[in-house]
């Protein structure tokens, strides 16, 4: 009796979320045999914020991904509101995308299948193997094996990458309304229960995402201390049922081990406060499918951690802003008064511009608090 299963990969990744895809859709594009196994069936949904940042559109691209009309909602810019302060500022270059994560995910399956990636859906990874890892029972041999199956990845477990030198967690719900988008921005509201992104995912709908310092919660409820918000959202109808998540901050000592790496959430959390973990994902793809084909993982642990750097420290940043009210009521008149230091941050956030502008930026925000 024949196996639905190929004998042999050059490279089996573990998880078919759009870490997984991606670094498998990249493989290929190096010459690689690749298999994606997962239990699951797609599309595959994740509660999340559903935005989509510039510097993630060109690290999709760089992996010969694109948006196309129709499958995502644009916005030009972000948004912090801050009870009665409110400062805003467009992208420097590029656009985003508000995108249904499972049109998104849609989008990436179809990809990686005509990238002839094999794809094997309802087949859960129940062990690693020094030659592969074992699938729905079956042995698949495998040159390579990348986890990317998520902030609680089994394959980091069993290869014995899970030491941590940092890691935190917060609580996220998300849910979809049916109204019009009130601006072309992606929306960050502040308050000290946590964060709500707002962000428009198609001509009548928006993704209304919120992340708490304080344990699980149920969206109506938090929405209560935010109530600009909550007045705009009074009457719209739910295009969603609600749906909550865990959002991992996570340094790992070592992102590969052997045959065996680690991708995506697996290898590496950043806040969700951000909106960075999808670039994130699929440049460490790209940095991955390159070290694989020229069996140089050594390179991969390198330029692992310094891809982590930016989004890991914006995150610091923005997490210390959430929890001091002083402090970010007192960055927020500084953005009001000089709409350039927050376009400057926007800019840094979307990795637009060089290290000496990141100082430069920083040294003048940092004075203008002191004076503010």
């Amino acid at each position: 009796m024949s196996s639905r299963f190929p004998n042999s990969v050059d490279v089996l990744i573990v998880g078919g979320g759009p870490a997984g895809l991606a670094t498998a859709i990249a493989a290929r594009r190096q010459g690689l045999t690749v298999a994606v196994a997962d239990g699951a069936v797609p599309p595959i949904d994740k509660p999340c914020g559903e935005g989509l940042m510039p510097d993630g559109v060109e690290a999709l691209a760089h992996i010969g991904v694109s948006i196309r009309e129709g499958q995502g909602q644009p916005f030009r810019g972000i948004r912090f509101v801050n009870g009665e302060q409110h400062a805003e500022a467009r992208f420097p270059n590029g656009v985003a995308y508000g995108i249904r994560r499972t049109i998104f995910h849609q989008i990436l399956l179809d990809r990686a299948a005509a990238s002839g990636v094999d794809l094997l859906w309802q087949a859960p990874v129940s062990g690693l193997q020094k030659d592969g890892a074992v699938v729905a029972g079956e042995l698949i041999r495998a040159r390579w094996i990348v986890g990317a199956d998520g902030a609680a990845s089994r394959v980091r477990t069993w290869s014995g990458l899970g030491t941590h030198e940092r890691k935190s967690v917060r609580f996220a719900a998300r849910r979809h309304y049916r109204i019009a988008a009130w601006s072309d921005f992606m929306e960050l509201y502040w308050g000290s229960l946590g964060q709500v992104y707002v962000t428009p995912v198609g001509p009548e709908e928006i993704c209304v995402a919120m992340i708490s310092n304080h344990g699980q919660f149920d969206l109506d409820h938090g929405l209560l201390g935010f109530p600009e918000l909550a007045a705009r959202l009074q009457d719209a109808p739910y295009a969603s049922s609600e749906r909550g998540a865990i959002t991992v901050s996570r340094k790992l000592r070592r992102v590969w081990k052997g045959n065996v790496a680690l991708v995506g959430d697996a290898s590496a959390g950043v806040d969700a406060i951000t909106g960075e973990g999808l670039c994130l994902a699929f440049r460490q793809s790209a940095l991955l499918a390159e070290c694989l084909a020229s069996n140089d993982l050594a390179r991969y642990q390198t330029e692992h951690r310094k891809l982590v750097r930016r989004p890991a420290l914006m995150a610091r940043l923005m997490l210390f802003m959430g929890h001091q009210d002083r402090i970010r009521r007192r960055t927020m008149r500084v953005f009001e008064s000089s709409p350039r230091s927050f376009a400057a941050m926007l800019s840094m956030h979307v990795g637009a511009g060089t290290t000496r502008d990141y100082v430069s930026d920083g040294i003048s925000l940092g004075w203008q608090l002191l004076k503010a």
